[in-house]
């Protein structure tokens, strides 16, 4: 059943199955991902070339690092927009958030601020690369409690979790957001054995590009080693890329 893990897909990257990229570091200047608008335009048409019909990015929120809000990312769109038009790039595009899982997003949470959703209450969050939150299950409850739906970036590269952490966040109702370079073997054997486990259960609900710079836009435009493991989430039916941003 699951041998598209072993197959070497030879034809062209085409992302046009997905419709919609739900992650990805495309405003300027505001967090490790686009530094100028114009490397946005590049970025931007990067995924238009590979079949992306509508984008929403999602700069980072890290209390210590990139300490975002609404306002801060909103003047990085009015930066952006006015280029977007006048080198009339024709891709959709609207931003949300990408929040790290830290105690600023704990204080958001108390005081209601309300959060960037990548489609309607879906909510992008992600755990330090190094060691998750002693009480990431609570911080997961709580953003269900607050109305919003967690979708958990790239959870095959958290890879201190165990096979039973996964299935105690997906039956409390966590959404997981794969990297399509974790497919494409971008990140190394581990992310991308963690991946296809997480295909092999049904777990994977979206897939995003992540992208930060040309040197992903590279690997994604030449990840063929990806694609069977698109076409098949695609053919499941599961993936809710396409509906979003309607």
């Amino acid at each position: 059943m699951f041998s598209i893990f072993k197959k070497k897909y030879s034809g062209p990257v085409d992302l046009s199955g997905l419709r919609c990229d739900m992650h990805s570091h495309l405003l300027p200047g505001i967090d490790d991902g686009s530094t100028s608008p114009q490397h946005s335009i590049i970025l931007i048409n990067g995924l238009k070339d590979l079949g992306y019909e509508k984008l929403v990015t999602t700069p980072h929120i890290i209390s210590d690092l990139y300490r975002n809000d609404a306002q801060t990312i909103g003047a990085a769109w009015n930066v952006l927009k006015p280029v977007i038009e006048e080198e009339k790039v024709a891709v959709p595009l609207r931003y949300a958030a990408e929040y790290y899982l830290d105690d600023y997003f704990d204080r958001l949470l108390l005081s209601k601020t309300p959060l960037l959703c990548i489609d309607q209450n879906k909510v992008l969050v992600e755990f330090s690369f190094v060691t998750a939150p002693f009480d990431f299950k609570n911080k997961i409850f709580q953003i269900q409690i607050e109305g919003y739906q967690p979708v958990l970036a790239h959870p095959e590269r958290y890879l201190y979790f165990n096979n039973k952490v996964y299935d105690d966040l997906k039956e409390g109702g966590c959404l997981f957001q794969v990297n399509l370079l974790s497919l494409a073997g971008y990140y190394g054997k581990g992310p991308l054995d963690v991946a296809h486990y997480l295909i092999k259960k049904d777990y994977v609900d979206l897939l995003g590009t992540d992208l930060h710079h040309e040197r992903h836009l590279d690997a994604l435009r030449n990840g063929n080693r990806m694609m069977d493991s698109v076409n098949h989430l695609l053919d499941s039916g599961r993936l809710l890329n396409p509906t979003l941003f309607n």
